[in-house]
């Protein structure tokens, strides 16, 4: 959302995050630094970090999710942008002094949920419609991807930074050869597409790979051919075995005969099958 839209009640909560320290010195005086074990990488940024909330549609309404947001970078850019109800999932207990000048500026439209977005439901984080926004930690993006996946339902979109080759998995397309299980799952749920592209130098400390914001905006209707989980049971036996033929992959599931029933070729291989070919056979083992 751009200044021109914000009312008078947004506009003061903006100049109120502008008026903050800047991210560095607050994380120099709060002794803070990124840990490895979590997977942080913090951005400063601010043309960087408004930009991704400006990809998060319309945050006036429902409710803005964030995961890990650390020292604030993107929380301070969710609220200039107009983040009426914003909340952070944050397990690194250093962050709350940090993040505790950001909740006054906010005047009551920031709250933070200090616990593991692992173990946290943010299918029932405040009203809808939900959207979720985050430079989620690299060391369980994925996981955390495909729970959200599977509750898609409860969410209007999910913009996410990513490691690169994790975004290129995620939105690629049957001949791809980032093609596999990732795309499967997030394609035959919603559709997907990298949004920005970021080097390593953007970071601080630097990853060392760049990176890459996702946006994922569920499909409406939701599709009914098939179970996410189900399909989860057969991307997992074809990509496990990628480049055996299907018929030797997915054996265990029903093999060639199931294809063959299926209309299918047994004897292509995984990354060449399309998406409605893996959610026929994910509804056929159901």
């Amino acid at each position: 959302m751009s200044d021109a839209h914000l009312d008078g009640e947004d506009r003061a909560v903006a100049e109120a995050i502008a008026a903050l320290p800047p991210l560095r010195v607050a994380l120099a005086d709060a002794g803070m630094q990124a840990k490895k074990s979590l997977g942080q990488h913090f951005l400063f940024d601010l043309n960087i970090t408004s930009r991704i909330a400006g990809l998060a549609g319309d945050l006036t309404q429902g409710t803005t999710i964030e995961i890990g947001p650390g020292p604030g970078g993107l929380t301070r850019a969710l609220l200039a942008a107009g983040a009426r109800n914003l909340v952070a999932v944050e397990r690194d207990e250093r962050a709350t002094a940090l993040l505790a000048p950001v909740a006054k500026a906010a005047q009551g439209r920031f709250d933070l949920i200090a616990g593991d977005a692992m173990q946290v439901d943010c299918a029932t984080l405040g009203p809808a419609p939900r959207r979720i926004v985050a430079n989620l930690p690299y060391n369980v993006a994925t996981p955390l991807l495909v729970g959200w996946l599977k509750q898609a339902a409860a969410f209007d979109r999910l913009v996410l930074m990513f490691q690169k080759e994790v975004a290129e998995r995620i939105t690629a397309a049957p001949g791809d050869d980032a093609f596999g299980r990732l795309a499967v799952l997030a394609n035959w749920r919603c559709r997907t597409a990298i949004a920005m592209h970021l080097p390593a130098r953007a970071f601080t400390p630097p990853p060392k790979v760049d990176s890459a914001v996702v946006i994922l905006i569920p499909r409406d209707p939701a599709p009914t051919d098939c179970t996410l989980e189900a399909l989860e049971k057969v991307t997992a036996a074809a990509f496990g075995q990628r480049r055996k033929m299907l018929r030797r992959s997915l054996a265990s599931l029903g093999g060639e005969a199931l294809l063959e029933k299926l209309d299918i070729d047994p004897t292509q291989r995984a990354e060449e099958l399309e998406i409605a070919d893996f959610a026929r056979i994910a509804s056929a083992i159901s």
